[in-house]
């Protein structure tokens, strides 16, 4: 049986300053990250903890029964290194945003405009929202990092297979952020109660994205529904 290793995020002490490890994916799966929290939570001895999202709804079972589920310790046997896997074209533009408490992650979605796209190996990927998990989800030698960005894109073309893709930023302390910088405020002060609230327009190119080099392993969503299939490629 496959559990899932999580821990409740905190947004306050996460949002502080950081500086960023580069990590990135793209998906093949069937269905988005379950947006409400009140049908899940993070606490081992809960009911509704991950030892048991896979119970408490047919469409989760990949949460106890799938054999590729993220996140992983990226040093694992599983992550593989791939020489120029394809550069991450991206082409994004300033958009108006919301950002959003979902209780278990806090989101910035733009809001009905175009925030510009990706190309992952010739296939484009428009970006959709980004969100933060902390601590970190993924561990490298066992080292769990301060706070996990994942900016989430999917394709624009609604019949190609591998139809999601996320790149993700692990944090650590360190100098501040430019683009968390941005969003301190707004963050810290929605961090203990689930709201929404329009932050303007909001630049996506804020958020550094490089590299030639890359660690690669199939895993999974990291939270219900826990689909599988998903392509994570990691930053050298």
């Amino acid at each position: 049986m496959n559990t899932k290793q999580q821990t409740k995020p905190n947004f306050v002490s996460a949002c502080l300053i950081f500086t960023f490890l580069f990590l990135s994916y793209s998906a093949s799966v069937s269905a988005d990250e379950e947006e409400n929290e009140r049908e899940f939570d993070y606490l081992e001895n809960s009911e509704k903890g991950p030892s048991h999202w896979g119970d408490l709804k047919m469409e989760w079972s990949a949460c106890k029964n799938g054999v590729l589920q993220s996140p992983i310790d990226l040093s694992s046997q599983r992550v593989k290194i791939v020489n120029k896997a394809g550069e991450l074209k991206k082409t994004y533009k300033p958009c108006d945003a919301i950002l959003r408490n979902r209780g278990h992650d806090i989101s910035l979605k733009w809001h009905n405009c175009d925030a510009g796209l990706i190309n992952i190996n010739g296939t484009e990927y428009s970006l959709q929202q980004v969100h933060w998990h902390s601590p970190s989800e993924h561990t490298i030698n066992g080292a769990r990092y301060a706070l996990e960005l994942h900016m989430v894109h999917h394709s624009t073309d609604p019949n190609f297979n591998h139809s999601v893709a996320v790149i993700g930023l692990l944090y650590k302390l360190g100098a501040p952020d430019a683009f968390l910088s941005n969003l301190i405020t707004n963050v810290t002060s929605m961090a203990d109660e689930v709201q929404e609230r329009e932050v303007g327009v909001i630049d996506p190119n804020m958020i550094g994205i490089d590299g030639k080099k890359y660690y690669r392993y199939i895993g999974s969503l990291t939270v219900p529904p826990c689909t599988e299939g998903v392509i994570w490629t990691m930053s050298r």
